[in-house]
């Protein structure tokens, strides 16, 4: 970047985007999982900015200044090695917030979200121990077997009950949603009964 360029471009800055940052450094501090850090998403915020070739396709600052942000902290939560629940629940909430996201989408996500913690709650001890420690906090089969005490072909065999439990009934669900749509859509009417 030329010397006149990177003058336009911090002049740019100064004028719309450094006026955003403390509606942004709230915005952030509001929505980001407890682990990132608001700062480290701002200055990466302003590296993409000042990086750009061309800001004259910017015709709302402030707006693609967000956007910016949001994909900053889309992309920290998919690089972390292990990601929890929470957090991808907060993922669900930072992609949709930019966005008008409607009431029945996000009970719909939260509902969703329950079910499945409800489900992972539903599975025995032993198995739901070793699918948390795997599948969320991220644990290696070796140290959940040393964890736990036992071997890691029983924590595999843990791991896999638990995922083929969830996906079963995560299929009979769906097969539920669908046949009530199916009977729907061929006529099948529901009616109050009447007293």
């Amino acid at each position: 970047m030329n010397a006149a360029l990177a003058a336009e471009r911090s002049l740019w800055l100064a004028e719309h985007v450094l006026p955003c940052e403390p509606a942004l450094r709230d915005w952030l501090q509001r929505r980001l999982p407890v682990h990132q850090d608001v700062d480290d998403v701002i200055q990466e915020t302003y590296a993409i900015l000042a990086a750009m070739a061309d800001v004259s396709h910017v015709r709302q600052p402030r707006a693609y200044v967000y956007s910016v942000a949001q994909s900053v902290v889309l992309q920290q939560l998919r690089r972390a090695q292990v990601v929890s629940i929470e957090a991808v629940a907060e993922i669900e909430r930072v992609a949709t917030s930019g966005e008008e996201a409607c009431p029945e989408r996000t009970a719909s996500s939260r509902q969703e979200l329950a079910r499945i913690g409800a489900l992972i709650d539903s599975l025995p001890d032993k198995c739901r121990e070793a699918f948390v420690l795997r599948r969320v906090e991220g644990y290696s089969q070796r140290e959940i077997a040393q964890r736990m005490r036992i071997s890691e072909n029983t924590v595999e065999k843990h791991i896999c009950k638990g995922i083929r439990v969830l996906m079963d009934s995560m299929k009979r669900d769906g097969k539920d949603v669908e046949e009530g749509r199916d009977r729907l859509g061929a006529g099948g009417t529901r009616h109050a009964r009447t007293r």
